[in-house]
């Protein structure tokens, strides 16, 4: 889980899934996210029982990785993997493996995993997605 940076209030969370959707090291759930105001895919996995969230973008080049939705582990399910570029990060913490990613990492969230459902907090730049506009009258 990311932590709270220091002296930044906390934030309301946001659901997620249920706790049981993650299976270890298993498909993602996918949702909606922000960031500096632009529509992002955000996603969470279950890697070694804990709960982990990424923008579902690569650190190479800003395109979503996963080659199906909510595929994004290689099939040892070791890495996290771009479908696109080839490059590959650690799901424990986001950091670049090898390939075209060179010294980057994946925009981690801070996520929470309590009561058996599993939630997301928001951040200066990463926010709820906004609200669908509503049709007239």
């Amino acid at each position: 889980m990311v932590e709270a940076p220091p002296g930044e209030p906390p934030a309301p969370r946001e659901w997620v899934c249920r706790s049981e959707d993650l299976v270890e090291r298993g498909k993602a759930v996918l949702f909606e996210v922000r960031e500096f105001r632009h529509a992002v895919r955000a996603f969470v996995l279950r890697i070694d029982g804990q709960v982990v969230g990424y923008l579902n973008r690569c650190a190479h080049v800003p395109a979503e990785m996963d080659w199906v939705p909510g595929e994004f582990l290689d099939d040892s399910g070791r890495y996290i993997l771009c479908a696109i570029h080839g490059a590959a990060y650690h799901p424990a913490d986001g950091r670049c493996a090898g390939g075209p990613c060179g010294r980057g990492r994946l925009t981690a969230l801070r996520v929470e995993e309590t009561g058996g459902q599993v939630y997301w907090y928001p951040s200066r730049d990463i926010r709820p997605p906004a609200p669908a506009a509503e049709s007239p009258p």
